[in-house]
């Protein structure tokens, strides 16, 4: 528009779009802790000559002043596919590490009142009955020392079956929590093409679309694709899980009860996606794919190794003991048993008598002789040996699923910084928006009072003579 009057418009304008951003600018700073916040820039577009309605038209102005583009949320789609990637990876990781090292701490080894202290007891005791084979004290601490190793390895297979139910529990907890976010992002989408319809803007909606998704994802592992209408759709184990505005279910169907407890079958998740069918899914990532490795093989495989080491103990004293007499030179019996099912097992203390406690090589009658009980200290070393394998083993293994959460983090943390350089709020860097608009309004407005005193000048003097 040309002539003075169009001049007021295009100053008018400019302090439109300049207040324009100094409000996203203020909405900036206020959400900087907000979480998953993305921020604002106010996009400016130049107001030009008009469309030609006509061949022979003109337009004789120099532009019209600048209006508000769009408000758009500085994000990267790729940066936040690659985050949320990272993120399930590292959630299931770290749930790993977690459980190894509660296991590990729980072992008490190598100072502590573990398997290896109350071995070394047993195997004391049995030296000193070697020494003292008639002394019924001494007989009687050969059963206290063996009862406390009977507890002992019961009190490790305790701690990881604890561990079992605690990661159980767990899983089905992340499974409802993840269950009640793919109905949230399907609402969410909903109301995002709800938005996009009616002009309206859906940034805070993209904004909760953006924090549930990368929730899920350290949940599930889940991959989220945004569909036509900006919402996310979700598959986890390559199952739809979000399709727009509908959601479907994680669920166990085998391996957990409902109250936590295990059903004795091979853990089994399966996604039932929108108006469809369960399908099972496996390898997932997130805190209920890392539950799931823990319940499926590495805990059972603690409980299988801690059984293993009670064998081995088992079959050693017993093959020595079952050679030997007791007290009153009758043939000793088994000493030890293993019974998974036992109440305080898997090793079970067979012998209650210290009269039974075969010590003594010669048979025939009661003697003086403890060759048999300094060869059952002996033959504790093989056990011994099993069992600091089976410390070492988890030990490495502890080291190696931490060494793996430790490289994944600074992969986690290289990401997590590449998005928040470019979608979180930097205060300084508001702060300059905000002065450059507000200098920016300032001129604005004083053009708005250069231009209310020409058209004074031309309305109220021109013509006046003096």
């Amino acid at each position: 528009m040309a002539g003075s009057f169009g001049s007021v418009n295009t100053a008018a304008s400019a302090l439109r779009y300049h207040q324009a951003v100094m409000e996203v600018a203020s909405g900036n700073i206020a959400n900087v802790t907000t979480e998953g916040y993305a921020r604002r820039r106010v996009v400016g577009v130049s107001v030009g000559a008009p469309a030609q309605p006509a061949m022979w038209s003109r337009y004789d102005g120099h532009g019209d002043g600048v209006r508000v583009g769009s408000v758009d949320r500085l994000v990267d789609p790729l940066l936040d596919s690659r985050t949320r990637r990272e993120h399930g990876a590292q959630a299931s990781l770290d749930t790993r590490a977690t459980a190894l090292a509660r296991v590990e701490a729980s072992l008490g080894e190598p100072a502590g009142a573990g398997i290896s202290k109350a071995l070394a007891a047993v195997r004391s005791a049995w030296h000193d009955l070697g020494n003292n084979p008639d002394s019924g004290a001494v007989r009687a601490q050969v059963l206290s020392t063996s009862q406390g190793l009977v507890t002992a390895v019961a009190a490790q297979r305790h701690n990881v079956e604890t561990e079992e139910s605690d990661q159980r529990i767990s899983l089905l907890s992340g499974i409802g929590e993840a269950n009640t976010l793919a109905g949230d992002l399907a609402s969410t989408n909903q109301a995002i093409t709800a938005a996009r319809l009616s002009g309206n803007d859906a940034s805070s909606l993209l904004d909760q679309r953006d924090t549930m998704a990368l929730r899920l994802a350290e949940l599930t592992g889940g991959t989220a694709v945004e569909n036509g209408h900006g919402g996310l759709d979700v598959t986890v184990g390559g199952v739809a899980l979000v399709a727009g505005g509908t959601a479907g279910a994680l669920s166990v169907t085998a391996g957990i009860h409902a109250d936590g407890t295990a059903d004795g079958l091979p853990l089994a998740l399966a996604v039932t996606p929108p108006g469809g069918t369960a399908t099972g899914v496996s390898g997932l990532a997130g805190e209920i794919g890392g539950s799931a490795v823990l319940i499926s093989t590495t805990l059972p495989a603690l409980r299988a190794g801690l059984q293993d080491v009670a064998q081995q103990l088992a079959d050693a004293v017993n093959a020595v003991h079952q050679s030997g007499y007791d007290a009153s030179g009758a043939p000793g019996q088994a000493f030890f048993a293993v019974d998974p099912s036992a109440p305080g097992g898997p090793l079970v203390l067979l012998v209650d008598d210290p009269a039974e406690v075969a010590a003594s090589g010669i048979g025939g009658g009661a003697n003086r002789d403890g060759s048999n009980a300094t060869a059952l200290a002996s033959a504790l070393a093989s056990p011994e040996r099993g069992y600091q394998q089976f410390v070492t083993t988890l030990g490495n293994d502890v080291a190696s699923i931490r060494r793996l959460a430790a490289t994944q983090q600074n992969l986690t943390d290289q990401v997590d910084g590449s998005r928040d350089q470019l979608s979180g709020v930097s205060i300084d860097e508001e702060t300059v928006t905000m002065m450059q608009a507000q200098r920016a309004y300032e001129a604005a407005a004083r053009v708005m009072t250069t231009l209310d005193s020409v058209l004074d000048t031309l309305i109220n003097r021109t013509g006046l003579v003096r």
